[in-house]
């Protein structure tokens, strides 16, 4: 199954990203799962390298790199990165710098759209 996430959460303060990523990771361990993740708004965020949180606390860019070692695609909007001052070579490594349109194939490509 195809499975498109669109978050729009920031990675800290709300735990919907973070949810939506667990989500996605769990159902990446399926076999016959294709995963996608689309960040929006300042769910941007939570493709940045380098984050470092207080012991114990869940890290968003550990679940963000796990969609993409198991094979799925994550998509940052680039109009929400250049509002939050995002530069491409801040982000996690195979994370892509996107658009709406990129994110409109991607929900046609698509069987489940969840948007957290």
């Amino acid at each position: 199954m195809k499975t498109l996430f669109i978050l729009n959460d920031p990675p800290y303060g709300t735990e919907r990203s973070y949810n939506g990523f667990r989500l996605a990771r769990a159902l990446a361990k399926h076999e016959g799962s294709e995963i996608r993740v689309f960040l929006l708004g300042d769910a941007a965020l939570c493709a940045k390298a380098g984050q470092k949180v207080p012991e114990g606390y869940y890290n968003i860019e550990f679940f963000a790199q796990s969609i993409l070692k198991r094979g799925g695609q994550i998509g940052i909007c680039g109009v929400c990165m250049d509002a939050r001052g995002l530069k491409d070579e801040e982000m996690i490594q195979g994370a892509e710098h996107s658009t709406l349109e990129h994110l409109a194939e991607w929900t046609e490509w698509a069987d489940k759209v969840l948007v957290f």
